[in-house]
């Protein structure tokens, strides 16, 4: 059994902070699934526009239950494993106690699932919401309202005579005309933007595309701030020197202490082109594979005549604004957080700040029982058993 340490457990006033945030999630889903139940807007159509005379086809080649297996549950379990296997990685030392480890990996489970459930309630709600304030006709409207055409010359059915000189059915008309009883398919023929599809599958599954690539670092190579220099060594083949040394036939660089001068002008110099590099290419399947499902799940709406093109392209940048902003409020950047989630708030500041303080992390850590917990609750003797050091890209003890 696992033994904590009781002076940095996090404080009673943080947990319920953030189980109040799992609610805030869930109550922003559960708006969106409640208006799933209310009556959307009813556009008014022609009986002769093709692009919404396609046939209705009863069964999805994605249904709803499978969507949700592939955003949802997928994403969630796949989460988990890696915080469960990979967390915290080799930057622990061996005598890194249990317990921080432990803490580690439920923090970044919390955060990963955290993450996850925003982007996916938030672009949940916000295209449930628009589908009902704009009440697009779906391809398969006409198939779903059966019209009746005898209705033309009732009371409410016309709205608009333009074109009745070329054809008497050349006119926009109301789903009045319609004899489907089942309110069900008539209502959800209004649906059409933006794609509920394309929104859910993009928000749950670029979200796991970034969080794996975060984890495994997987991303273009990219070269850290320096100073200003006019030093040639920066971007020269070979550096001559010391800071160089043949392996075979290969040049590698060697690592030296940092340097003391602004213009690094007296100090070894590693070139710009070997200060990064470009992942493995198999890496790749980590992003190829949760994006090309996306694109399928998006595709198959087109297919199955549910949705006119844009609204894909819109539930799809839907889906892909909410993931990533859902990544970045939980997670550091891909290339500069080596794969590590944003630690807790500080205790004083877990239920909000006031106006002129600058951030939720303060230097009373998370907990108000042990006054020494500075840099998320993790002492010095914690950081010293962990490997740390000043200016480390892994500060948090959770």
């Amino acid at each position: 059994m696992l033994s904590f340490n009781m002076r940095t457990l996090p404080s009673k006033r943080l947990i319920f902070s953030y189980i109040f945030d799992w609610i805030v999630i869930i109550a922003i889903a559960a708006v969106g699934a409640g208006w799933e139940y209310l009556e959307p807007f009813h556009r008014p159509f022609s009986l002769v526009d093709l692009s919404i005379s396609y046939p209705f086809e009863h069964h999805e080649t994605i249904p709803t239950w499978l969507l949700v297996v592939v955003s949802l549950v997928a994403p969630a379990g796949i989460i988990f494993v890696v915080c469960l296997v990979f967390v915290p990685g080799p930057t622990a030392s061996r005598g890194t106690p249990k317990a921080l480890i432990w803490r580690r990996k439920v923090w970044e489970w919390n955060t990963g699932w955290m993450g996850l459930a925003l982007s996916l309630a938030t672009a949940f709600m916000i295209t449930q919401g628009m589908k009902l304030l704009f009440g697009k006709p779906r391809p398969d409207f006409l198939s779903r309202c059966q019209p009746d055409y005898s209705r033309l010359n009732n009371s409410g059915v016309l709205i608009s005579h333009a074109g009745q000189n070329f054809n008497p059915e050349w006119v926009l008309v109301t789903s009045s005309i319609c004899t489907n009883n089942d309110t069900d398919i008539l209502y959800d023929g209004f649906k059409s933007f933006p794609s509920g599809h394309s929104s859910f599958s993009w928000a749950g599954l670029l979200y796991l595309t970034l969080f794996l690539a975060s984890k495994f670092a997987v991303a273009i190579p990219f070269l850290p701030p320096r100073p200003f220099s006019t030093n040639p060594a920066h971007t020269s083949a070979i550096t001559p020197g010391s800071n160089l040394r043949r392996a075979g036939s290969s040049i590698l660089p060697t690592h030296h202490k940092e340097p003391t001068s602004p213009t690094f002008a007296e100090e070894n110099v590693v070139p710009i082109r070997y200060q990064a590099a470009a992942p493995p290419v198999y890496s790749l399947v980590l992003i190829l594979v949760p994006i090309g499902s996306a694109i399928y799940i998006t595709s198959t709406r087109f297919t199955d005549y549910r949705h006119h093109g844009f609204d894909m392209i819109f539930g799809s940048l839907i889906g892909i604004t909410t993931a990533w902003f859902s990544f970045r409020w939980y997670h550091l950047p891909i290339t500069r957080g080596a794969g590590w989630s944003w630690g807790p708030r500080s205790y004083e500041r877990s239920w909000g700040i006031g106006v002129g303080v600058g951030s939720y992390v303060g230097t009373e850590g998370w907990s108000h029982k042990y006054d020494g917990e500075h840099h998320g609750g993790l002492t010095e003797s914690e950081r010293n058993a962990n490997g740390h050091r000043a200016g480390d890209a892994e500060p948090h003890a959770v």
